[in-house]
């Protein structure tokens, strides 16, 4: 059932303002417990009374890569100078990152703690990684986390059919959606268009009507030719992976079906029929048809960049910031940084930008519905090398790490008084960076003397906080931010989460070995459809044939067996 966002976000919005107060009564713990020489609680710091090494896997993003400072003054320092537990550092590249921690927990030479990891299933048959829900007794922050928000049906989404869970996951009070898009409001005007009254009920196709006349107002001002293209967007060509990326999961969100992104893990697509109360294939449904046809429609028209689907990131933010394109994705931690851009590039006072509640397809809900996220698992590693005490020791600090609010304001804020400091605002106490300081991973601008806390120090980097209370995750939103997420009360529903099909070891393994090729070959024909490269409409049976001959209804049939034996 869907559930509308009006009170949630509006509540969201009140609550950004506040510090949150904590876990419940209940499971308080008022002062430090010993354990064999360290120190451990809910909202207790961790801290091991001998200097104790932990090794944790990092994925290291280009645009804000990591730098020696981070380990010298920033947050590593800082986290082993409150634990006395030294984070031993294994890097990979963003790009590559599931690749290489996979082949180091297959060869066994995986960290100990593999952080940022959005989809554990791969890595669960092989007895690479530890059953966490085994160790969850150890941890009074994640626990006190489940109890007070009433996490426990989310964390059953992602049980194995032995009833337990292999990754740690971010958590979340309420769902909360990060990517949209923007655009430039000034010339979109200029074009006769208002983008605040359009945006309140309008459809892919209709954004696609405006496109049109937007670029032939351009056009006539000679600011582009009938050549050229008004969007090219980021985070689905390098960064996409060859599915199609963040465009492809929210537009194909709005027409019922699995993309894009969304794609990684799902089996081929793989949905849930609330009505019928059984799983089928979206991307060969007519709802897939319908979102390929309308994608296209941007490529075959002229006003999306076919590259779009191969360059990267730098490139589509330099076709916008420079004026070429008048349309892109952004999130929450790109906004400050597109502001800044753009004023650099085109001068304060010469363009006027605004972020979007995204286009609806056949339905008007928002892409995310799991209140989960991305996550931590242990390799078997730790447990052999620690043994049984000492791996509780570290899933303590892990606790710590993830779960409480000290660790996460650390990792997304630094420390208080070095980097930031409480301020009233209304009467109201608010944390606000000192004067200095910005940072695009909050989505906080400056000027260019300022020093950027995550560049320099690593602090609100993608790696070590997520989740959270809805005060804390949203403590650094700027009003336009909280603009934003009232907009999507108003405009945008949320979907009901999926319910998941648990299979045994040997069904997960032959699930992957139909769903590896079979999602790569959906992938390849949505892009080539999208793209002009095949016809939608001559082609279409062609592609289902493919995907037939994929094991698309092999993969169906044994999801829905799965799912009737564990629901009798």
């Amino acid at each position: 059932m869907k559930k509308n966002l009006s009170v949630l976000i509006a509540g969201l919005c009140f609550a950004s303002l506040f510090v949150s107060c904590g876990g419940n009564k209940k499971a308080e713990v008022k002062g430090d417990v010993e354990a064999k020489g360290y120190t451990f609680g809910e909202e207790v710091t961790f801290h091991s009374d001998e200097p104790v090494t932990y090794s944790i896997s990092f994925s290291d993003a280009s645009w804000y890569a990591k730098q020696p400072e981070w380990e010298s003054e920033g947050i590593f320092k800082d986290i082993e100078n409150l634990t006395n537990v030294h984070l031993d550092i294994t890097s990979y590249d963003s790009g590559d990152y599931n690749q290489k921690i996979n082949l180091a927990i297959n060869s066994g030479s995986a960290t100990y703690i593999i952080p940022k990891v959005y989809d554990e299933n791969p890595y669960v048959a092989g007895g690479g990684v530890v059953a966490v829900s085994d160790y969850i007794q150890y941890m009074p922050n994640f626990s006190a986390f489940v109890e007070k928000y009433k996490m426990n049906p989310d964390l059953d989404t992602i049980r194995q059919n032995d009833g337990k869970f292999y990754r740690l996951p971010g958590m979340h009070q309420a769902a909360l959606q990060d990517y949209t898009i923007e655009v430039r409001e000034d010339i979109f005007e200029a074009a006769g268009y208002n983008i605040r009254e359009l945006e309140k009920d309008w459809t892919w196709e209709s954004l696609h009507d405006v496109l049109l006349g937007v670029k032939k107002y351009m056009v006539s001002q000679g600011m582009c030719t009938e050549k050229d293209y008004i969007w090219s967007d980021l985070w689905c060509g390098e960064s996409g992976k060859g599915t199609g990326g963040n465009l492809l999961k929210i537009m194909g969100a709005s027409y019922n079906v699995i993309s894009g992104w969304a794609m990684d893990g799902s089996n081929g697509g793989i949905k849930f029929d609330p009505a019928k109360k059984e799983f089928y294939s979206s991307s060969v449904s007519e709802d897939y048809k319908k979102f390929i046809k309308v994608a296209n429609s941007f490529v075959k028209d002229g006003i999306l960049d076919p590259e779009t689907f191969t360059q990267s990131d730098d490139v589509a933010n330099n076709k916008f910031y420079s004026g070429k394109t008048v349309i892109k994705s952004t999130n929450r931690s790109s906004m400050s940084n597109d502001e800044a851009s753009l004023a650099k590039i085109l001068g304060e006072g010469n363009y006027k930008l605004y972020v979007t509640a995204y286009p609806s397809g056949t339905n008007k809900n928002l892409a995310e519905t799991s209140r989960l996220e991305c996550g931590v698992m242990l390799s078997q590693k730790a447990l052999d090398d620690l043994g049984t005490e000492g791996f509780i020791k570290l899933v303590r600090f892990v606790d710590w790490m993830f779960y409480s609010k000290e660790a996460y304001t650390l990792c997304k804020w630094g420390p208080q008084g070095k980097t930031w400091d409480y301020t009233e605002v209304d009467g109201m106490k608010i944390k606000q960076l000192l004067p200095g300081f910005k940072c695009g991973g909050l989505g906080i601008g400056g000027k260019d003397t300022d020093t950027d806390i995550r560049l320099k120090w690593g602090y609100a980097g993608g790696n070590y906080f997520y989740g959270h209370s809805t005060a804390e995750s949203t403590d650094n939103f700027t009003p336009a931010v909280q603009d934003l997420y009232a907009r999507y009360g108003k405009y945008k529903t949320v979907a009901s989460v999926d319910p998941k099909a648990k299979p045994s070891e040997d069904q997960r393994e032959q699930l992957n070995l139909w769903a590896v090729p079979l999602q790569d070959n959906i992938n390849a024909w949505t892009l080539k459809f999208i793209t002009g490269q095949k016809n939608i409409d001559s082609d279409w049976d062609e592609y289902v044939s493919s995907c037939k001959n994929l094991n698309v209804e092999k993969i169906v049939k044994l999801t829905n067996e799965i799912y009737a034996a564990q629901t009798k």
